[in-house]
């Protein structure tokens, strides 16, 4: 008998670097992602599909990203990227050929690992043009066609929902979303990730000297008949703040409105309380149920200082060959400066990564039994990652997930689901007052609104306004303003990434980040003005130019960024 669930929740997301330049901030960065993430991934889970193995998980993909992975484009140029990587390692295998080493020097491992990138890209590029078919979006649907997977959706192009000024806004990113997922893989999602796990309940504000109210973004996921979503660990059991809230964690991360706080409870109140993130829950009065990140299981993977792809023996992300650009060295020690650093050993890495994978499957087993010894029901743990933490950051991480998978799926105390497999079978019994706030640091919306991006929220919610007033103006558009408002909408929702601010806060891409957001909001307002005029030939070519550029999204209806205030039930 199950004495409990496990799902893997993937978040994958990309800012739109379609034909924004090279490396390291541009296209590249979705390649390297699909090289060392999205197609390992796949992969895997084909092998393990060929093998018979049930396994079941969760797999957001942000609707840019899916977009992005659709783009025939794209496509091209990641084909010519596989192939310059192979390139590399070729003109590797004949620098490290050269040198007459003796015994075991390190020039006698270098060609061995150059060999091993060779091997690595060329069966990359194999499985890309043969077993895919040069389709990433097409593979994962058939996994969802087939059961194994449930892919979930995100706001169109990831922004920020806490923060916008008009609910306007926060519809047209979900449902731009959902129309781009019924494109691609032809259903309706049942289950969405809130960007940055973002959340904010319904509040009241004076305008134009009426109250109005603001709903809850679980009123407009219900209008939207999307049934879950999910959280940061605290945000449940309002304890101390983990994971990326704490700021400790491997990878990239590391003038407020009054209403912009997370409260969180004291030890009594939390423990007069009694919330667990085994099981999930209604939030509010809604029909839309809450899962929040699991601690104890996350630490294994999240953490910094004690993770697993802290490991000594694992690939060292930060450093790498001056010529071809290669990771050829591995972590060595915490303490150990880049240039003292190791050389690599791919054979113990992956060896390892079996055993954190064994010892993984322990804690999961241990946790959920212990769970059921108190309550008497199986829960479900939801071990929720950014994707790209696995293969890009943690090299052998889709290894890792791989036998993790393989071994739960024949635990006869452990039952693999998909977030909405489970809500079927165990939907929520009660409701929980969700706080507001974000799983970024310190669990508040900070990372996003800050003195460094104060700046640009005054611009999105000026765009924001605007596009209302386009829509009013020109509620049933043809021709050539159709396509200029259209364009409108999508220069809206590409200036409203979160990826801009976020880069700026972290001091990653300040430049390139303040540069994308600029250049969105300059086309959102020349082509908002072309929208209120008769459209010239010379205009023509300006909206070619943009549509050209800035292309997401077919099926772009402008008009779902209608005015939402003050309609009923709000």
């Amino acid at each position: 008998m199950s004495k409990g669930y496990f799902t893997f929740v993937l978040h994958s997301h990309m800012p739109y670097v379609r034909q924004a330049g090279g490396w390291p901030f541009g296209e590249e960065m979705l390649h390297e992602a699909i090289a060392e993430t999205y197609l390992p991934l796949l992969n895997a889970l084909y092998d393990l599909r060929a093998e018979g193995v049930p396994f079941r998980l969760t797999v957001g993909m942000t609707p840019i990203l899916t977009e992005q992975l659709a783009d025939a484009d794209v496509m091209d140029h990641f084909e010519t990227f596989l192939l310059d990587e192979l390139q590399r390692a070729e003109e590797d295998v004949k620098r490290f050929q050269r040198v007459e080493p003796a015994g075991n020097s390190p020039e006698v491992h270098l060609l061995y690992l150059a060999r091993f990138y060779q091997d690595w890209y060329g069966s990359l590029l194999q499985s890309f043009r043969a077993r895919f078919s040069r389709d990433i979006v097409g593979a994962v649907r058939l996994l969802q066609d087939e059961g194994l997977v449930e892919v979930i959706t995100s706001a169109a192009t990831h922004g920020y929902l806490p923060l916008m000024e008009r609910d306007s806004t926060i519809y047209g990113q979900l449902k731009t979303g959902i129309t781009s997922y019924l494109r691609h893989f032809g259903r309706l999602p049942r289950g969405i990730w809130l960007p940055e796990c973002g959340y904010r309940p319904a509040y009241f504000r004076e305008e134009q000297g009426k109250e109005i109210r603001k709903p809850g973004l679980e009123e407009l996921l219900a209008d939207l008949n999307l049934r879950y979503t999910f959280t940061e660990t605290h945000a449940i059991e309002r304890g101390r703040l983990t994971g990326k809230a704490a700021g400790d964690v491997v990878g990239p991360y590391g003038g407020l409105p009054q209403r912009k706080l997370v409260v969180l409870l004291g030890e009594q109140e939390a423990a007069a309380i009694e919330r667990t993130t085994f099981r999930p829950y209604y939030i509010q009065a809604s029909n839309v149920a809450v899962y929040a990140r699991d601690a104890r299981t996350g630490k294994q993977v999240w953490s910094a200082s004690e993770g697993y792809p802290g490991d000594y023996v694992y690939r060292e992300f930060h450093r790498k060959d001056d010529l071809s650009g290669f990771q050829y060295w591995r972590v060595t020690g915490d303490q150990v400066d880049l240039g003292e650093k190791e050389l690599y050993d791919p054979y113990h890495a992956f060896h390892r990564a079996q055993e954190h994978a064994t010892h993984f499957v322990e804690v999961v087993r241990e946790h959920l039994h212990s769970y059921y010894e108190r309550s008497g029901r199986p829960g479900i743990i939801v071990a929720a990652y950014d994707t790209e933490l696995f293969g890009h950051w943690w090299f052998e991480g889709i290894s890792w997930m791989k036998e993790v998978l393989r071994h739960l799926s024949r635990d006869p105390e452990v039952a693999l689901a998909t977030a909405g497999s489970y809500l079927e079978e165990h939907p929520p019994e009660e409701a929980i007052i969700l706080p507001e706030g974000s799983w970024g640091k310190g669990g508040d919306h900070s990372t996003w609104l800050n003195p460094q991006t104060e700046w640009m929220w005054p611009l999105i919610h000026e765009a924001e306004r605007r596009m209302e007033l386009l829509v009013a103006r020109f509620p049933d558009a043809e021709g050539d303003r159709l396509e200029v408002l259209k364009q409108v909408a999508r220069e809206l929702l590409l200036l409203q990434s979160s990826d801009w601010p976020f880069l700026v806060d972290t001091g990653q891409a300040v430049t390139y980040a303040t540069e994308r957001f600029q250049g969105h909001l300059a086309r959102f307002n020349r082509l908002a003005l072309l929208a209120e005029q008769e459209v010239l030939e010379e205009d023509r070519a300006y909206l070619q130019e943009c549509q050209h550029l800035d292309n997401p999204f077919l099926n772009m209806d402008y008009r779902v960024f209608a005015a939402r205030e003050g309609q009923a039930g709000y």
